[in-house]
């Protein structure tokens, strides 16, 4: 009898003991998903609909007059004749003109140059303040002979802007290349996004003959478009 009653004692004991380990292990299973699940990116959608801190930094977005400006550095011929042009390109902060947030020098063919840009629109429903507002994307810079295709990257696709640099941060980390990513993609399919009040909107390259002693401002019309603005400093 006794020895029945020990053996009983030792199957309860590992019973428990058992039991503990299952419920360490689902303890330490539950906990280590609540950490992928906080570390994982999310999709664009719920970035979109469920994201406040993002929302908030595009309802911030200023309205722009002025995105940039550019200027003629030199000019002179290559080993085979052609004319290049030495362009410095200015991005300016999103509402405040005066204040310089990055500058590349570009050697382009040719005397005439052209500004691609991807404008991105949220609109009036995503805002909810019945003021839409706009990404301006700066893509490429090429010569009149070039295509736009073989230009040179003023942004990288798929990358976070400079120039828009609060709305990154109001994304986890994990997050920021899931919505940039899905931004730049609006080049490629411009109603994409369409369903969550968001488009891009095309035919805004700009193409001027630049001058020495000249700076062309690169301003928003009223109806959203870029174009430029030039000015002589002799």
């Amino acid at each position: 009898m006794v020895g029945a009653l020990g053996l009983m004692s030792k199957k309860a004991r590992s019973g428990k003991i058992i039991v503990s380990i299952v419920l360490l292990a689902a303890i330490a299973t539950a906990a280590i998903l609540g950490v992928v699940f906080y570390f994982s990116s999310s999709s664009i959608h719920s970035l979109l609909t469920e994201n406040h801190k993002l929302n908030n930094a595009i309802q911030n977005l200023t309205e722009e007059q002025q995105i940039g400006f550019a200027t003629l550095k030199s000019r002179s011929r290559n080993e085979a004749g052609q004319v290049e042009s030495l362009v410095r390109f200015v991005q300016t902060a999103p509402g405040r003109p005066d204040e310089i947030v990055s500058e590349e020098l570009f050697l382009v063919e040719g005397e005439v140059i052209h500004f691609d840009a991807l404008i991105v629109k949220f609109s009036d429903e995503y805002v909810k303040d019945g003021k839409g507002r706009a990404l301006y994307l700066w893509r490429r810079i090429h010569g009149e002979g070039d295509s736009p295709k073989d230009g040179d990257l003023i942004q990288t696709p798929g990358q976070a802007p400079e120039r828009y640099n609060t709305i990154t941060k109001s994304l986890r980390l994990k997050d920021q290349p899931v919505f940039w990513e899905a931004i730049w993609d609006l080049a490629n399919d411009p109603q994409q996004l369409s369903e969550y009040g968001v488009k891009a909107v095309f035919g805004n390259a700009i193409y001027t003959k630049m001058e020495p002693d000249k700076v062309y401002l690169f301003k928003i019309s009223p109806t959203g478009q870029i174009y430029p603005d030039v000015l002589s400093y002799q």
